[in-house]
């Protein structure tokens, strides 16, 4: 094995299934997943790298993600972290490829919240769970287990606002999206759905057809901007000449992302969302004759 020479020296024994060690060829800072990996050792022993048990390994980018995670998972329900292996086993089932390792801390540590917040009678409340519903539906199906799962173990009644809020965790370890980065996308993508009603003074149906493909749009639109990922249009210039109000609306919208994504908007993503637009609006008028 790789790790056969390695070391690791234990920081913190979060539970038994869960270790912060340092160590390695390169003197990192890591956490260790593994069955029964913590029962045994103490804070200050060490860890082989050729352990059996160990599981997963992963590094955490920074000191300050390091003490974050630190402080959330030491008191951690052991109960949690089996509850939590059988959810990620779930979604490994439904998505084959690698998740993405911060779902090992943080999904633990939302449900030990959940469950202290439905035992203190604290409400929850999701104001993006139709869109939440609507735009990850593989991913609500995965949460709604999840729920099914939690609810039996500890005896509490996950509310569907709260399977909105897993299904981000879901969605995040698929996608390597961060949950904070999802919730202001879907803060965002409310306020441009009100910009566009406002602006054309139009209505349409909840959970239409029509309003579902603007929401998708509008999100993904989001993500590739917060990732980088350009789109190639050609038709920039055709768009620009042909749909110029709906152009004109893009660039309303296009103020709005950056301004809360502190980040400029590519003029391919601006077009792309003329064209959305453009189709929409025929769509709704063909409706009205």
């Amino acid at each position: 094995m790789a790790r056969e020479s390695e070391q690791f020296q234990v920081q913190r024994v979060i539970g038994n299934n869960v270790v912060m060690v340092q160590g390695g060829k390169k003197g990192k800072e890591y956490v260790i997943i593994g069955k029964g990996i913590g029962f045994a050792v103490k804070d200050s022993g060490v860890i082989e790298g050729d352990d059996h048990r160990i599981e997963k390994l992963f590094r955490l980018e920074d000191r300050e993600e390091w003490s974050q995670y630190q402080a959330l998972l030491e008191d951690i329900d052991p109960k949690i972290m089996r509850i939590t292996d059988e959810i990620i086993a779930d979604i490994a089932d439904e998505f084959p490829d690698k998740l993405n390792d911060k779902i090992y801390l943080a999904l633990p540590s939302h449900i030990q919240f959940t469950i202290y917040r439905l035992r203190n009678g604290m409400d929850i409340v999701n104001p993006f769970l139709q869109e939440t519903k609507l735009t990850f539906p593989k991913e609500y199906e995965i949460a709604c287990r999840a729920a099914e799962k939690i609810n039996a173990e500890f005896q509490v009644q996950i509310p569907e606002d709260e399977v909105g809020f897993l299904t981000y965790h879901v969605y995040s370890a698929v996608s390597n999206v961060p949950v904070g980065q999802l919730v202001k996308a879907s803060n965002i993508v409310s306020e441009l759905l009100e910009m566009i009603k406002m602006e054309r003074n139009i209505m349409f149906e909840h959970g239409s057809m029509n309003h579902v493909r603007l929401m998708i749009h509008l999100r993904f639109s989001i993500e590739r901007i917060l990732h980088g990922s350009l789109i190639d249009n050609p038709f920039v210039k055709h768009i620009k000449r042909e749909y110029k109000e709906e152009y004109k609306l893009a660039k309303k919208l296009g103020e709005v992302m950056q301004n809360k994504l502190k980040t400029d908007i590519p003029e391919e993503e601006l077009c792309f969302l003329a064209m959305h637009l453009h189709r929409l609006f025929q769509t709704l008028e063909k409706k009205q004759k």
